[in-house]
């Protein structure tokens, strides 16, 4: 996720402190990893750096002073652009799983005893998944989903690696 593009979007409807950027960025996208503070500070000393957000007020208070930052046209087009630009898919060409499975292949370890304890790893957490979307708002529902969706697809690569596991050992240690 870009943080900076989050947060320039999130400027669009009007000035913030970093205070309340956090707040609105952990409220609609931090449900599992909210952002800290430092993080939007900086975040946002860059933006200002890039010329994508300026200082609308700096405000006195019993601590620090608050900055209020506003978005500038240069970010409202940067915002646009990101929107514009489709992600890139990131498959999986080399993951950890495929890794482990041939490690113990190769080291004589048990690959399918490490196949079922990833598996019910797998479906421990798409039942946890599956609880809190089922209690959640939208949001909740949607990251769910996405989250469950891969997850199924890594299931079904697990038990097609099983089913061709005799074939793979075979592979590895030639």
């Amino acid at each position: 996720m870009s943080i900076g593009h989050t947060l320039l979007a999130l400027l669009e409807s009007g000035p913030r402190h970093g205070y309340d950027l956090k707040r609105a960025f952990d409220a609609r996208f931090g449900h599992d990893r909210p952002l800290h503070y430092g993080q939007v500070y900086a975040t946002m000393s860059r933006l200002l750096k890039n010329g994508l957000v300026e200082v609308d007020g700096v405000e006195q208070g019993d601590g620090p002073e608050r900055k209020r930052y506003a978005i500038t046209d240069a970010g409202v087009t940067d915002v646009a652009d990101w929107l514009a630009r489709p992600e890139k898919p990131e498959p999986y060409l080399q993951s950890v799983l495929y890794t482990k499975v041939v490690v113990a292949l190769l080291t004589g370890r048990d690959a399918d005893e490490l196949l079922d304890a990833q598996r019910a790893e797998h479906l421990r957490l798409m039942r946890e998944l599956t609880r809190r979307k089922t209690g959640g708002d939208l949001a909740d529902q949607l990251i769910c989903d996405h989250a469950l969706f891969h997850l199924e697809a890594d299931l079904r690569w697990l038990e097609m690696t099983a089913a061709r596991l005799d074939q793979l050992a075979r592979a590895v240690r030639t």
